[in-house]
């Protein structure tokens, strides 16, 4: 496939010579003159208004599902199947009244199912409106951001690496490496020179440029938007737990199950009559209503967290957010403010402050929006140093990249052209030909600016063509973020330590990381060293460090792998496009708010705003939704082993299934979707990450239910004794029905705290839940459906009773304590305090180097990197 020779369908008018079909593969100056563009000033805001109205938004309109076809499809799948049998069953019995209120149940939920659902995907397309792949672009003479929706043809755009190309853009200048995986489905990287087409879709890999978009929307290359939020729904740990937790609950409701229907058969009970209420029961075993409560639970914790800040990428985050022990942040703009500001210039030679300061300005680019750059540029025209001075023309400008470390221009003034650089100080040393012991003394100078947390730039420029000469030196400061050091002493106490990565040299991020509470900073080399070394790969060798300094972005990805493999659930914060593997691999990938759109692509959330604030937020409500989910498996375990048993040994004690299908189904029904509003319920996160090793939860779970059936059975046996059940199946069925509706309303009450039940208030919405649950179930006693007669006040109120002290007192006791002896003991790792070791080898090297005064810093460097190196 082609991809330069893309041919627009209704171009704009073109100028004389140039063919409509042929604006795509037509040079650069007659796709200029075709759109009607001037690259250097962009279009002007009414022209933009015009070409919107005329080629409307860069997007593409899509399919939407059509709903009714939804809603059929709620009438297929395990649960609808056995409803739709007893139907038919219901038909064969000749039981019509059966048959209809079956029907409505099956509709009912269905509707209920539907509407749920329908909510929950609202706010996934909410989210997909916010987070939108976005442009620069060039209007009135002025960058812009705009989002990638709002480009027109004729547009001029800055594409850098791991920028998305927001349309069919055609390159006017620089040289870039595209990734067209998504085009052409071949894996190689493309090579792209002025004049050729960047299709829409494509992801920059290297090297940046400007071009001007010839296509939008429908007409481009990919004919689809892209889009940053995953609609895929990824395998999840609850998903295993409740496939597990389901075959459990399947094997005892058949063991349960068999007896009966071998006892029915012994005691020549029709077996026709017995499938309906067998199908129920088993029916009681499927968890009907959690793939509504799970979508409703993150759908309700997304909505909270994009209030707050945090743009969620996929409705499964949150899982991911509460089980994550370890946070990797960036340092720029996490715990600095990114607000790089110009500190000091070093004039070197004979070279003055203007000169060294003008030569960085030269070899920056308003255009990349990169702060360094941006930075520069604001000290340049703060101090006016253009003013008066002869135009400067801009020839070719090379962006800074982690493997060269430098920006590089090419400028022409008064008819000469000059090459100016700025970037690391030993590359730009190396560059300017100095010898090793004047690039020591360049260091040292570094050094004692590291020791203020202060970055330090080497400045450079010569002829185009011949040898640079070193001008100066640049110092930057980023501070840290007001905030920071308190929100990392908050993670930390939630059992999340942060290690801080960044660029910045050893003794910069030292600096850094003490003024926030991160002391332990190391190298990047230590822990390449100790990996190559091999060994254990589930040692930690994070252990005892709080981050690492001279970190390239490819070695996020090889981090978060040793914290994976020793057991860690990982956090990573990240922004560029080579940041994009390990966001993937982490479990918590999180694009911060500059992030590129690759970033954002391969994250799990996005942030809005700078700082820990919101990843703060992300793990307490990531946590919340782990404790809805838990009190529902908890309570849907209890309930289960609930109905089933008290129908089976009820009938094996009695001689009579106490219980009706038709009030069976009934109640599956308005107990199982009042479970729903635990979504909403109010939640205290926990202090510690979650796990999903719940085997002593569903123990838990296991004994309440088997309580709830002792209990519920002993309140049978006082209506049977002094109720006259015996005698009336009516009256049986109905006391039984309300047995086990009570039951279950306080069993929520109870199984939504893990301490007692009044440690915190539920919301308004299971307030309400579990009163209609109980009010509805109580009302229909009094309609005359089949197989329900009203009971006397007094029966309902004794049931009531015994219910509450069962499930409030009894019960939760017993809870509270089974929760406090069997729960797991969580025990946060602190971090090892290696100073005493560090003082000891540094006062034995100061002994063996004839205690030599100056040299106490080097003296425990030396012995920092041989302790650490033994630990490792």
């Amino acid at each position: 496939m082609n991809l330069d020779k893309l041919k627009p369908d209704q171009p704009l008018s073109p100028q004389p010579g140039v063919k409509p079909p042929d604006i795509a593969s037509a040079s650069v100056p007659d796709t200029l003159s075709a759109l009607k563009v001037n690259p250097d000033t962009g279009l002007a805001r009414a022209e933009v208004d015009a070409r919107q109205k005329e080629n409307g938004y860069n997007e593409v309109a899509e399919e939407k599902g059509r709903p009714f076809l939804k809603f059929l499809g709620k009438f297929w799948g395990l649960s609808a199947w056995m409803l739709e049998l007893i139907m038919v069953l219901s038909v064969a019995l000749g039981n019509y009244s059966d048959l209809v209120v079956v029907s409505a149940l099956l509709v009912v939920n269905a509707v209920v199912s539907f509407i749920q659902e329908h909510r929950a995907a609202g706010v996934v397309e909410t989210l997909r409106r916010r987070l939108q792949v976005s442009a620069r672009v060039r209007r009135d003479s002025g960058w812009l951001v705009i989002p990638a929706r709002e480009l027109v043809p004729g547009d001029i755009v800055r594409v850098r690496p791991g920028d998305i190309i927001p349309a069919d853009v055609k390159l006017l200048d620089g040289a870039l490496t595209v990734d067209q995986s998504a085009l052409t489905g071949e894996s190689k990287d493309a090579e792209k020179v002025p004049g050729t087409m960047l299709p829409s879709g494509s992801v920059v890999r290297r090297g940046e440029g400007n071009g001007v978009v010839v296509l939008t929307g429908s007409k481009t290359s990919l004919g689809h938007t892209t889009d940053l939020v995953q609609k895929a729904r990824p395998k999840l740990h609850i998903d295993e737990v409740m496939a597990k937790v389901v075959r459990w609950l399947f094997l005892v409701v058949g063991a349960l199950l068999g007896v009966v229907v071998v006892m029915s058969l012994m005691r020549g009970t029709p077996l026709l009559q017995m499938i309906p209420l067998m199908l129920i029961l088993l029916m009681s075993a499927i968890p009907l209503s959690l793939p509504v409560m799970f979508t409703v639970s993150m759908a309700v914790g997304s909505k909270e967290l994009a209030r707050r800040g945090v743009l969620v990428t996929r409705l499964s985050a949150a899982e991911d957010a509460a089980t994550m022990d370890v946070l990797c942040v960036d340092k720029t703009g996490t715990i600095t403010m990114n607000r790089l500001a110009v500190t000091g210039v070093i004039p070197l030679g004979h070279a003055s402050d203007v000169e060294v300061l003008l030569a960085g300005a030269l070899a920056s680019q308003e255009a990349n929006q990169d702060p360094i750059d941006l930075a520069v540029l604001t000290a340049a025209k703060d101090r006016r140093l253009f003013d008066g001075r002869p135009p400067v023309t801009p020839v070719s400008f090379t962006p800074f990249d982690a493997t060269n470390r430098r920006t590089e221009a090419v400028v022409e003034q008064n008819g000469q052209r000059l090459r100016a650089m700025k970037g690391a100080v030993e590359t730009v040393a190396q560059a300017c030909g100095l010898n090793p012991a004047a690039i020591g003394a360049l260091e040292a100078r570094v050094s004692e600016a590291a020791l203020k947390g202060y970055r330090t730039l080497a400045v450079a420029q010569g002829p185009e063509t011949g040898a640079l000469a070193l001008v100066g030196l640049v110092t930057l400061y980023d501070p840290p973020r007001p905030d920071a050091r308190q929100l990392i002493a908050e993670l930390r106490d939630l059992g999340v330590p942060v290690k801080m990565l960044t660029g910045d040299a050893l003794p910069v991020a030292r600096e850094i990381g003490r003024g926030v509470g991160l002391p332990n900073i190391r190298p990047m080399a230590d822990l390449k060293s100790a990996s190559t070394r091999g060994g254990d790969k589930t040692v930690d060798l994070f252990a005892g460090a709080d981050g690492f300094a001279e970190v390239f972005p490819e070695d996020k990805y090889t981090v978060v792998k040793h914290l994976q493999a020793a057991g860690h659930v990982t956090g990573m914060t990240g922004d560029g496009v080579n940041d994009a593997p390990a966001l993937r691999q982490a479990e918590m990938g999180i694009a911060v708010s500059t992030a590129t759109d690759v970033a954002k692509g391969a994250a799990s959330v996005v942030l809005t705003e700078p700082g820990l604030t919101n990843i703060v937020a992300l793990v307490e409500q990531g946590r919340t939704i782990y404790q809805r989910i838990l009190t529902y498996i908890i309570n849907k375990i209890s309930r289960t082993i609930l109905k089933t048993a008290f129908v089976a040994i009820a009938f094996i004690l009695t001689g009579k299934f106490v219980m009706s299908a038709f009030a069976m189904l009934l109640l599956v029904f308005i107990t199982d979707f009042a479970k729903i509003s635990l979504a909403t319920d109010h939640v205290r996160p926990s202090r510690t990450p979650e796990t999903w090793k719940i085997g002593y939860l569903i123990t838990v779970s296991a004994v309440l239910g088997v309580l709830m059936v002792g209990e519920s059975l002993l309140v049978l046996r006082i209506g049977w004794t002094n109720c006259g059940l015996a005698t009336n199946d009516h009256a049986l069925h109905t006391f039984s029905f309300l047995t086990l509706l009570y039951f279950a309303a306080f069993s929520i009450v109870s199984a939504r705290e893990r301490r007692w039940f009044w440690s915190t208030m539920p919301s308004k919405a299971v307030v309400a839940a579990v009163m209609a649950e109980t009010l509805i179930g109580t009302v229909v006693t009094f309609l005359g459906l089949p197989g329900l007669n009203p009971l006397p006040w007094s029966q309902t109120l004794t049931i009531v009773a015994c219910a509450m002290v069962s499930c409030l007192v009894v019960n939760d006791a017993v809870k509270v304590a089974m929760i406090k002896w069997r729960a797991p003991k969580t025990v946060v790792a602190k971090p090892v305090d290696l100073n005493p070791q560090i003082a000891k080898r540094a006062y034995e090297l100061f002994d063996q180097r004839g205690r030599q005064d100056g040299m106490a810093l080097q003296d425990w460097d030396q012995a920092e990197r041989e302790i650490r190196k033994d630990k490792l």
